[in-house]
Formats: structure tokens, C-alpha cells, sequence
């Protein structure tokens, strides 16, 4: 029977380890030599590698859920974005969103490897900030559009404030994206 903390640790370990290195060249036995572990460790808690790379972005997958519960009004949207901005562009789920946009553009050129993964974690994002929407009282596809337009466009501006290291235009554009995600025309 597995141990279920070792398997616990072990898995923040390689998600650790892959916020490091990368996911596109995921390989096991040097991921287990730096772990400290064995690949017949990854394989026995994890699975294959297709398995253990599943279990493993879904974990650091980003969380916009609670940042987005009981958001009522559009002032309280705007907060929430900034706070979901802050986190994947320097906050405590930066290493995450790094590692989120490396899959996804894996997903373009490695669907099968990474398709999954890639639309589920679009989904996950959406979700809550649509919900909240909704709640604000947008229509719900009304919602669900304007929620795409947070998801890409922060998405998008996180990449681009990796590439650039241009903070104050990166952060600007994104105040502009959250703006337009309020902007009137119910």
C-alpha cells in the first residue's frame, strides 16, 4: 500500500522540479536522481510518465477559484482580476502560470501529450470567473466571452512580461484587459 504523505511529497517535489526544468523534455531518471529518489519510485507512486506529468500539472494548475467566490458587483471583479493578475504575474502561483504556458504551447504541436491537459486548465480558469460574472449580472454567454477575454488576455500578458521583463507596460495593459471586462454594453 503506497504512502500516502510520501506520495504527497513527492509529488510537490516534482512539481517543483518541472516549475525548474521545464516540461517538454521530462525524462525520469534524471528527475528522480535530483529528487533524490528512484524512477522505480516515480513508477510506483505515479504510474507511467504520462501519468506522473497528469498528476503533476494538475496539481500546479492555477487557482482562480477562490479568488473569484462571492464576487457580486464590478468592483469587486475588478479586485478579483487584479489579485488573479498579481498572483500568475509575480504572485504565489507564478511558477505555475510558467509552467501552464509552456503546455499549453506544447499543446499546439503535441496534442496528444499535452491536449488534455491544456483545455482543461482553460476550463478550470473559466469556470469561476465566468460564474462570477454571471453573478455581477451578465448574460452567461455574455459572461462566458468576457471571461475568455480575461483568461487569454492575462494569459497572454504573462508571457509576454516573461519574454520582456517590461513590468509597467505589461501591468498597464492587463488593468486595460480587466477594464474591458466590466466595460458597459450588457
Amino acid at each position: 500500500m503506497p504512502d500516502l504523505d510520501k506520495r504527497a511529497e513527492l509529488l510537490r517535489a516534482v512539481v517543483g522540479y518541472l516549475e525548474d526544468n521545464g516540461v517538454s523534455d521530462l525524462s525520469l531518471a534524471p528527475m528522480a536522481e535530483a529528487l533524490g529518489t528512484s524512477k522505480r519510485m516515480l513508477l510506483y507512486y505515479f504510474g507511467d510518465r504520462g501519468a506522473l506529468l497528469s498528476q503533476a500539472l494538475e496539481a500546479a494548475r492555477p487557482d482562480a477559484g477562490q479568488i473569484f467566490d462571492g464576487v457580486t458587483t464590478d468592483e469587486q471583479f475588478v479586485e478579483a482580476a487584479r489579485t488573479l493578475w498579481f498572483a500568475v504575474s509575480r504572485g504565489d502561483q507564478r511558477r505555475s502560470a510558467t509552467m501552464m504556458l509552456q503546455v499549453l504551447s506544447l499543446a499546439t504541436t503535441d496534442p496528444d501529450t499535452y491536449g488534455r491537459y491544456a483545455r482543461t486548465t482553460v476550463a478550470v480558469l473559466l469556470k469561476p470567473i465566468t460564474e462570477a460574472l454571471v453573478a455581477v449580472g451578465y448574460p452567461r454567454a455574455d459572461a462566458a466571452a468576457r471571461a475568455t477575454l480575461v483568461v487569454s488576455g492575462l494569459r497572454g500578458l504573462c508571457q509576454d512580461r516573461l519574454v520582456t521583463s517590461q513590468r509597467a507596460r505589461v501591468d498597464a495593459a492587463a488593468e486595460l484587459v480587466i477594464a474591458a471586462a466590466v466595460a458597459p454594453g450588457r
